[in-house]
């Protein structure tokens, strides 16, 4: 016994080729559109940041990564740079774009020269927008230079001069025969940004011997020596 079909309720039937039913397809259509071209217009804009750049710490010798995220509808164009000065795509600076709305530096191959106030500048053709955040830089404390030996005669003046790095900045000690030396007027040191002296004054046979100059910080420590004869 085969079944047989209910008629559809009355006011159910659907000719689709009926131009009523046709016109109200084409308005159903024509309003979707519209809603969906209204949310792009709400999205579009000028760029705005959903998470701000942060300050980060760069080891020498290794890379660091600056990051945000960003929205912007068209997308935008982006400029890296660096205390005012525009940087490049390259080698040492890597721009990096990871969906959905990461916006990145990584720079690579840290050194000292590389701390400073990056600015990443984010622009679409509704506007612009842009953040900074520093990079701090950290390099183990070095003696660069150590000082060299001397040779000198009684009563003169002896230097020794050693060329020191580091950030943060070094802690500094000399010592000799290994042993801290005791500053006075006649015997003392300076320290500067890059180097560290060490002044004998009135020189005597007793201040001929091994002479250390020391330095460290909290990423590491080193030393150099030098020899001091007096005639």
């Amino acid at each position: 016994m085969s079944k047989v079909k209910a008629a559809p309720p009355p006011g159910c039937n659907l000719n689709i080729n009926d131009p009523q039913v046709q016109e109200a397809a084409i308005r159903i259509q024509a309003s979707y559109r519209g809603h969906r071209s209204r949310k792009e217009l709400r999205e579009k804009g000028p760029p705005k940041f959903l998470q701000e750049l942060k300050d980060v710490v760069l080891v020498e010798g290794s890379a660091a990564k600056l990051e945000c995220r960003v929205s912007a509808f068209p997308d935008p164009f982006i400029v890296w740079s660096k205390d005012g000065k525009e940087l490049k795509d390259g080698p040492k600076y890597c721009y990096v774009f990871e969906d959905p709305d990461v916006v990145a530096l990584v720079v690579r191959d840290g050194v000292l020269a590389d701390l400073g106030r990056y600015t990443v500048t984010i622009k679409n053709t509704f506007g612009q927008t842009s953040g900074s955040a520093c990079i701090i830089v950290e390099v183990p404390a070095k003696v660069t230079k150590g000082p060299d030996n001397v040779k000198a005669k009684k009563g003169t003046t002896v230097v020794l001069k050693a060329e020191i790095s580091g950030e943060p900045p070094p802690d500094v000690g000399w010592l000799k025969d290994g042993e801290d030396i005791e500053e006075d007027e006649r015997v003392f040191y300076d320290v500067g940004d890059t180097d560290t002296i060490l002044t004998i004054k009135n020189a005597r046979p007793t201040d001929a011997g091994k002479y250390e100059v020391f330095v460290e910080n909290n990423l590491g420590t080193d030393q150099s020596f030098a020899r001091v004869d007096i005639q």
